[in-house]
């Protein structure tokens, strides 16, 4: 019996008779001769049929397989560097050919052009291409890598509530729905509250998971239901959570440039962009930002390209802007003490400027914008409720937060790492709707 494999290990049998399990992606008959292109979930693999070298009803088979028709090939593994696939560079020559399952009819994403509406109603069908299986599988490396790196590093993960009595940031933007005799509960947009809790018993916490916004955005930066990792940290000031927060990324990128390489090739990611992406990050302030927009805004010609980067002090950032500044810098950059006003009511204020508070954003590089939004923490009660009652937000709802800072209080600060815009920047992809398997959007909850 020859072994069972997986496409990704394809280059230790060169030589040997193998057996793939998976499905034909691709299929081409010239003669003689015929190419399957296999996917077996693990990769792509060319496998070549020679009518001479199978009995005649499998080479007949093997001219009209249909489109993800699911099949287990048996050949020997040839080392080919012309060869298509991922991670290409070998074939496989057909001995044997069992059919577990051929299409009937017409597969609806046959091999030509879709529109992105279409192939977003067949999602379940899309994440087979090569292209979004790559993305995905980088999605999965980019987890991997954000759990082993916060765990070397003494963080313990911890799992917060979905479903919470108020807003963590004091936004409209919720998804609400009513919890029983208790009024309204809502889709969690944080559990940093609850870890802030959490690091007065385990000092250094993370939580990971869905996070709901009900913004009406149709941005490629945006989606309704998304993923977020969330770190805190007891006894950090904002130039500690900073420096956590570059070796946190350098480690995830330079993981998925370790594990991801085929997939990276099969997206036509140019790998050097990210290879920069080590300790130290550029760090500027707010203000120094302002300054470089209104000079990138001087230099700009184009009258639309010029009102886009129109700003005052006192505004926050939007996607034109972050562009512009990333294009700058070729690692990402930290911009940190933006106003007050625009910010969580959260934020520790900086001393001397009330106006301007301890929160930090980090920006990915090529235009890709905010992946992290971070702060110190405000330690004070007293100020904590202050600002609460500024946002308008029901002071007994968060009783249970401001205890936090009469019972041991230390300064403390911590971030939160969109999954979904980490692995479009990674992937040097253009929407996010393609870094998660099934995508959530103001217009869309289907597939």
């Amino acid at each position: 019996m020859s072994p069972i494999i997986r496409v990704e290990k394809i280059g230790d049998y060169v030589g040997q008779e193998v057996t793939i399990r998976g499905w034909v992606y691709n299929r081409t008959h010239k003669g003689k001769l015929v190419f399957l292109l296999v996917r077996d979930g693990y990769g792509f693999v060319q496998c070549v049929g020679f009518k001479n070298d199978v009995p005649a009803e499998l080479f007949d088979a093997m001219t009209r397989i249909p489109q993800e028709s699911s099949v287990v090939i048996t050949g020997v593994v040839r080392a080919d560097p012309r060869a298509p696939g991922i991670p290409g560079g070998y074939e496989v020559g057909i001995t044997g050919f069992e059919v577990v399952q051929a299409v009937e009819g017409e597969y609806p994403i046959a091999l030509k052009e879709h529109g992105v509406e279409f192939l977003l109603d067949n999602r379940h069908l899309w994440i087979r291409t090569p292209s979004q299986w790559a993305v995905l599988r980088v999605r999965a490396a980019v987890i991997a890598a954000i759990h082993e790196w916060l765990t070397d590093n003494g963080f313990i993960h911890m799992d917060t509530p979905i479903l919470t009595p108020a807003a963590c940031e004091g936004t409209t933007t919720l998804f609400g729905t009513e919890y029983f005799d208790e009024g309204m509960a809502y889709l969690a947009q944080s559990g940093q509250l609850y870890n802030e809790a959490n690091i007065f018993a385990f000092n250094r916490v993370y939580c990971f998971g869905p996070t709901f916004r009900a913004e009406k955005s149709k941005t490629r930066r945006h989606l309704t239901e998304f993923w977020m990792v969330e770190p805190e940290v007891a006894f950090c000031d904002l130039d500690g959570v900073m420096e956590i927060e570059e070796q946190f990324v350098s480690h995830i990128v330079q993981t998925v440039l370790k594990k991801c390489g085929p997939e990276l090739k099969a997206l036509g990611r140019d790998v050097s962009a990210l290879e920069r992406v080590m300790p130290p990050f550029p760090r500027i302030s707010y203000d120094d930002a302002l300054a470089m927009l209104a000079e990138i805004r001087e230099q700009t010609e184009d009258p639309a390209a010029k009102a886009l980067l129109d700003i005052e002090w006192g505004m926050d950032f939007g996607s034109p802007h972050e562009t512009a500044l990333t294009k700058k810098f070729d690692k990402p950059v930290f911009v940190y003490g933006y106003p007050t006003a625009v910010k969580a009511f959260y934020m520790e204020p900086w001393p001397g400027r009330p106006e301007v508070c301890k929160s930090v954003d980090l920006l990915a590089p090529e235009g890709y914008g905010e992946i992290i939004g971070g702060s110190e923490r405000i330690s004070d009660p007293d100020l904590l409720l202050r600002r609460l009652h500024e946002h308008n937000l029901p002071e007994e709802a968060f009783k249970w937060y401001i205890d936090l800072r009469r019972y041991g209080s230390v300064p403390h600060s911590g971030f939160g790492l969109g999954v979904e815009r980490t692995v479009t920047w990674i992937c040097g992809i253009d929407h996010l709707r393609e870094a998660i398997p099934y995508p959530r959007m103001i217009n869309r909850v289907y597939p």
